[in-house]
C-alpha cells in the first residue's frame, strides 16, 4: 500500500501550527510582569486606653475618649486647623455686628447628615437651645454663656446669636458638634444622657456610626467613612475601636498583631514601641502642657509669697532632664501661658528659666534661706507641699521634681492625689503650696477665667494671683474681635505675668501615634484635633492585589 502523503502534510502542518503557537505564547508571556497594586477593603483597628461614656459632643468634655469619638463624628459650625486657627466648618462665613454683640453665621449648601437629610439653621438653634434649658444635664461651665445668648433663625441657611456683651471666645463655643433636630426635637432636655441616640447617633463628620452595634458590652466601635465628606472614597472600609483597661493591655494586642494602630501613646512606653520591629511611630505636639501653680493665697506658705523664692524654684529645676528622664524626651520645654506656634505666644516679653542651680542659690540666701541640707529661715524649714495626680506621668514627673529641688536644698513633700475630680477639689480648696497641673487651654487667647481677680472665685486662677493690671487687659482683651486689637492687651497681661510668676510652665505634651508597617500609605503630620491623625486618611490601604501587565523593556516575570 502506498503512503498517503495528503494525511502526513496534514499531520506536518497541524504540527508546525501547534509549534507555532506554543512559541508566539511563549514570546507574548515572556512580555508581561505581575505587580501588586492597593486593593480596596478591610479593617483598620486602633486601640485606645480608657471606654467611652456617650457619644454626644454636648457630654463629652469630661471624658478623654468621648472626646476622641465625637470629634470624628459631630462637626461644628465652626473648627481649628492644624495650626489653631478658626476656619469654616458647617458654617462657610460668619460676621460680627458693628456693636460686637452679634454674630451671624451662614451654612455650607448641601449639606446633609449621615443619613441624608439636609442639615438646617433648625439643627443650630435646637442644639445650643439645649445648652439653655435649666434641665440641661452637663456641667454649669457649659451652660452659662448660653444662658445670656439670643437665638434668631433668620432662614434655613442662616442663624444670628446676639450676646449681652461683646465676647470674642463665643467663636470657640461654636466648634462644639451639632445635634440633628430631625432625630432629638422631641427629647426633653433632662433626657440627654439616657437618650439612645448617644450609642448610635447621627453626625456630619468624617466618619458614621454604624447601627446595630453594642460596643458597651463588646469594647468595639465601628465606623464607617462618610462619603459625603470622603468625595473620592477610601481604600480602608471601615475602623474598629477597641477599648482597652491600660497602657500594657494596649501595648499587649498591639505586639499581637490584634490592632494596627495605638492612638494617644503614653511615653513611658515609647521605648518599647520603636523597638519593635514593623512599627512606624509618629510624634507631633498637642495643644496642652504642664505647668505648676504656686499657691500665693493666704493657704500657702510663707516663701511662696516672695517673688524670688517662686523664681530659685524655677532656676532650680532642669526641665530639659526631667523631660528625658521622666518622658522620654517626649516633651518640649517652653515659658508662659501661650502654648508656642500660636499667635500670642511671645519668648520676648518673658524670662528664660534656664537650669541654673547658683543663681537659685544666691536667690535663696538672699531671701534668708540658708543652710546645710534643707535651708531654714529662723529655724523654719523651707518646706512646700506638692500636689499631683496618682498617675504614672504625674507620679514620675513629681518625683523628679522632688529630687531636684532637694539638691538646691527646698524639700517638697508630695501629696499623690487620686483622680482628676480629687485634683480639682484640692486645687479648689488650695489646699496645696505648689500644684502640678495638665492644662488643655482652649484655642482662644483668652485666659480671663484662669488669671483675673474674679476667677479667684469664679473661675480657674487656684494660684490666687491677684494682680488689677492683668486682669484688667484680660477683661478688655477678650471683647474685641480682631487679633491685631487684642494684642496689645495680652502683651500687657504677659509682661504682669512674667514679673510676677504666678506659675511656672514645665513643658508642651507630644502626642505619639504607633501604626504596624501593615497599614500602607499612611501619614501622619500635626495633630491639634483627634481627626488630624486621619486626615491623608484616603490614601491608607491594608491589601494589596496581583495584576498582570506588559513588562518594561528588558524585564519580565
Amino acid at each position: 500500500m502506498k503512503p498517503d502523503i495528503r494525511w502526513q502534510l496534514l499531520l506536518a502542518s497541524a504540527g508546525l501550527a501547534l509549534v507555532v503557537m506554543l512559541v508566539s505564547y511563549q514570546v507574548q508571556s515572556a512580555a508581561l510582569c505581575t505587580v501588586s497594586l492597593p486593593a480596596a477593603g478591610g479593617t483598620f483597628v486602633e486601640g485606645i486606653v480608657g471606654r467611652p461614656v456617650s457619644l454626644n459632643p454636648l457630654l463629652a468634655d469630661p471624658y478623654p475618649v468621648d472626646r476622641e469619638l465625637v470629634n470624628l463624628v459631630f462637626d461644628g459650625l465652626v473648627s481649628r486647623d492644624e495650626n489653631g486657627q478658626i476656619v469654616p466648618a458647617l458654617a462657610e462665613e460668619w460676621s460680627v455686628g458693628e456693636d460686637g454683640l452679634s454674630l451671624t453665621f451662614t451654612l455650607r449648601d448641601g449639606l446633609t447628615w449621615h443619613d441624608g437629610q439636609p442639615v438646617t439653621s433648625a439643627d443650630v438653634a435646637f442644639t445650643y437651645g439645649l445648652l439653655q434649658d435649666e434641665a440641661f444635664p452637663g456641667p454649669s461651665s457649659l451652660t452659662d454663656l448660653w444662658k445670656t445668648v439670643q437665638i434668631e433663625q433668620i432662614d434655613e441657611r442662616n442663624i444670628r446669636f446676639t450676646l449681652a456683651q461683646p465676647f470674642a471666645p463665643f467663636l470657640e463655643a461654636t466648634t462644639r458638634g451639632i445635634l440633628p433636630a430631625h432625630i432629638l426635637a422631641d427629647l426633653d432636655a433632662g433626657e440627654l444622657a439616657t437618650t439612645p441616640f448617644n450609642n448610635a447617633p447621627l453626625g456630619t463628620g468624617p466618619f458614621m456610626v454604624q447601627p446595630g452595634q453594642d460596643w458597651q458590652s463588646t469594647g468595639r466601635l465601628r465606623l464607617t467613612p462618610n462619603p459625603a465628606y470622603w468625595r473620592d472614597g477610601t481604600q480602608i472600609t471601615d475602623i474598629e475601636f477597641r477599648f482597652f483597661p491600660d497602657a500594657q493591655s494596649l501595648l499587649a494586642a498591639f505586639h499581637a498583631g490584634e490592632i494596627h494602630g495605638m492612638n494617644s501613646l503614653s511615653p513611658t512606653l515609647t521605648p518599647q514601641v520603636v523597638a519593635q520591629a514593623n512599627t512606624r511611630l509618629f510624634t507631633s505636639v498637642a495643644p496642652r502642657y504642664s505647668g505648676l501653680f504656686f499657691n500665693l493665697s493666704e493657704s500657702g506658705a510663707a516663701p511662696l509669697k516672695t517673688k524670688e523664692v517662686r523664681q530659685a524654684l524655677a532656676f532650680g529645676l532642669d526641665r530639659d532632664r526631667l523631660v528625658d528622664m521622666t518622658l522620654n524626651g517626649q516633651g518640649i520645654v517652653f515659658d508662659g501661658p501661650y502654648l508656642p506656634g500660636t499667635r500670642y505666644y511671645r519668648a520676648d516679653l518673658l524670662t528664660a528659666y534656664h537650669y541654673q542651680p547658683e543663681t537659685a542659690a544666691e536667690m535663696l540666701n538672699a531671701a534668708g534661706w540658708v543652710g546645710e541640707g534643707i535651708r531654714n529661715r529662723e529655724g523654719i524649714p523651707l518646706s512646700l507641699r506638692l500636689i499631683a495626680s496618682d498617675s504614672a506621668e504625674s507620679r514620675a514627673v513629681a518625683e523628679e521634681l522632688v529630687r531636684q529641688w532637694a539638691t538646691i536644698g527646698v524639700e517638697a513633700r508630695l501629696d499623690l492625689v487620686a483622680g482628676a475630680d480629687g485634683l480639682r477639689q484640692a486645687l479648689e480648696d488650695r489646699s496645696f503650696d505648689v500644684a502640678l497641673v495638665d492644662v488643655l487651654p482652649t484655642g482662644d487667647p483668652d485666659l480671663y477665667d484662669f488669671w483675673s481677680q474674679e476667677a479667684m472665685v469664679r473661675g480657674h486662677n487656684y494660684s490666687g494671683w491677684n494682680n488689677r493690671r492683668a486682669s484688667e487687659a484680660l477683661e478688655v482683651g477678650r471683647q474685641l474681635y480682631l487679633p491685631d486689637e487684642r494684642a496689645p492687651y495680652y502683651e500687657t497681661f504677659l509682661r504682669q505675668y512674667d514679673a510676677d510668676l504666678p506659675a511656672l510652665t514645665l513643658y508642651e505634651h507630644v502626642t505619639s501615634y504607633a501604626l504596624n508597617d501593615i497599614v500602607n500609605e499612611a501619614e501622619i503630620g500635626r495633630v491639634w484635633q483627634p481627626r488630624d491623625r486621619f486626615q491623608t486618611f484616603s490614601s491608607w490601604f491594608l491589601n494589596y492585589r496581583d495584576v498582570t501587565v506588559g513588562c518594561p523593556d528588558g524585564q519580565a516575570s
